[in-house]
């Protein structure tokens, strides 16, 4: 993995900014054409969403829950060094319509720390190989 091409459509996404911060620091040199790469990480699936876990008794929600979903795979050449692997991390938060604006910062403090603990799962795995 010394010279590594990351193949994802999502290229802004939380999840693959901070996976190249990791593995820049980790002193993996990221190439821009799979060409120059001795290993290619390919990203099939990046999503994030939130989906409401419950409410109150006039239908407003209450409380929502994040989640964040990567695929992944790596090989190498024609070799396959790590079958696709699947990863979902959530975290549940309270819904206060009152203080909306708050909420919605908190909720984007959340997908980043799941995208952060996601990108910890695979350096982690990543350095097993």
């Amino acid at each position: 993995m010394q010279r590594t091409y990351i193949d994802t459509v999502e290229r802004n996404s939380l999840f693959h900014l901070e996976l190249r911060r990791e593995l820049q620091a980790a002193g993996v040199e990221l190439v821009d054409v799979p060409e120059n790469a001795t290993a290619i990480m390919v990203i099939s699936e990046d999503k994030t969403d939130q989906r409401v876990l419950s409410v109150s008794a006039r239908n407003v929600p209450t409380e929502y829950e994040v989640y964040y979903l990567v695929e992944y795979s790596l090989q190498s050449g024609t070799e396959v060094l790590l079958e696709p692997q699947f990863l979902t991390l959530t975290r549940a938060y309270t819904y206060d319509e009152t203080l909306v604006l708050g909420k919605v910062r908190e909720e984007q403090m959340l997908r980043e720390a799941i995208a952060k603990d996601l990108v910890r799962i695979v350096v982690k795995q990543l350095a097993t190989l």
